[in-house]
């Protein structure tokens, strides 16, 4: 809170600028046969919620690449949009330049760099956002503008929706208020422990976002465990009093899955653990994005009491630095 939580508040400001700046891309979706969504980091997670929050209803195959090259099937039947917030993300680059190559439709969502300047001479639709945020810290451009494409490309009205959200995130000091409620009654007392966050596949987004808030913001190990899948592998760590935090995030999106988690709960209990549970509603995009909000105030408020400044990123730009002179 102390270093980034001047750029958190902005969250709902940010949505509005999206809902305020969004055009049409017009594109027909049905001349596509898939989806592509590029992005790393802070400019990727949008990609991931935005694929789970629309996996029921969209009706074609969606795809999240996070790396320097696009999947084989890329062709121009292939709808590649990328997100990179400078817009010079080396990866998302090298992957406008394949898409291109190969006659994709490209969409592309950035503050400009040599992304924007390269969709703007080529004549794909940038969407745009302001400077000035670290890119984890403006989630709200990427994420809205994905919605909104999405929503017109499946008939969801997500503007209305995004609309409420931002209405209810203005609210700060009550999310604030709901963050320090947890940190103080379950994560305060240990601070130096890991945390694992248990999701479902819906829930598993928003899981890695605040995994990655906990790393960069906290510089903490963080990591995320899928359910069904790890009730198959890591249950079998479950043994005695586990360092650190276990957090729940549970969508109820599927009873047998809500069967694994009570399993779990009980499992951890009876070893003397005690996870911390928040449920997400599914059908609500509100809900969605409060839950998003109050972790990522909970890593700020981890980071404020080991004594760290959550906007030093220094490893990351060191790597940086190292790559642009090798």
């Amino acid at each position: 809170m102390k270093y980034q939580g001047d750029s958190l508040r902005k969250f709902s400001s940010q949505i509005l600028f999206a809902l305020e700046q969004y055009k049409s891309p017009s594109l027909d979706i049905n001349q596509f046969d898939n989806i592509i969504l590029c992005g790393l980091g802070g400019s990727g997670i949008a990609a991931r919620i935005t694929k789970s929050y629309f996996a029921e209803i969209s009706t074609k195959p969606i795809e999240v690449i996070s790396d320097y090259f696009l999947p084989k099937y890329t062709s121009s039947k292939s709808l590649v949009i990328l997100s990179s917030y400078s817009g010079n993300t080396e990866e998302t680059l090298l992957m406008y330049n394949e898409a291109k190559s190969k006659g994709a439709g490209i969409v592309t969502i950035t503050t400009g760099g040599q992304l924007g300047q390269l969709a703007k001479e080529d004549g794909f639709p940038i969407y745009a956002a302001e400077t000035g945020f670290q890119p984890r810290m403006a989630l709200g451009y990427s994420l809205s503008y994905l919605l909104l494409i999405f929503g017109e490309f499946f008939g969801i009205d997500t503007a209305s929706q995004l609309k409420s959200a931002a209405s209810e995130l203005s609210d700060v000091d009550r999310y604030i208020d709901a963050a320090r409620e947890i940190f103080n009654n379950q994560i305060k007392h240990d601070l130096t422990g890991k945390i694992c966050v248990v999701a479902d596949a819906f829930s598993n987004p928003v899981a890695l976002r605040f995994c990655q808030q906990i790393q960069e913001n906290a510089k903490a190990e963080a990591f995320l465990s899928e359910l069904p899948e790890a009730n198959h592998n890591v249950i079998e760590s479950y043994y005695g009093q586990l360092p650190g935090h276990i957090i729940f995030l549970n969508s109820g999106i599927h009873l047998r899955t809500n069967l694994r988690f009570d399993f779990i709960e009980n499992l951890l209990k009876e070893e003397g653990n005690h996870p911390i549970k928040m449920q997400i509603d599914h059908s609500n995009l509100t809900d969605y994005l409060e839950k998003i909000y109050i972790l990522d105030w909970i890593s700020l408020l981890i980071a404020d009491a080991k004594g760290l400044d959550s906007s030093n990123i220094r490893n990351i730009n060191s790597l940086k630095n190292y790559l642009s002179t090798n």
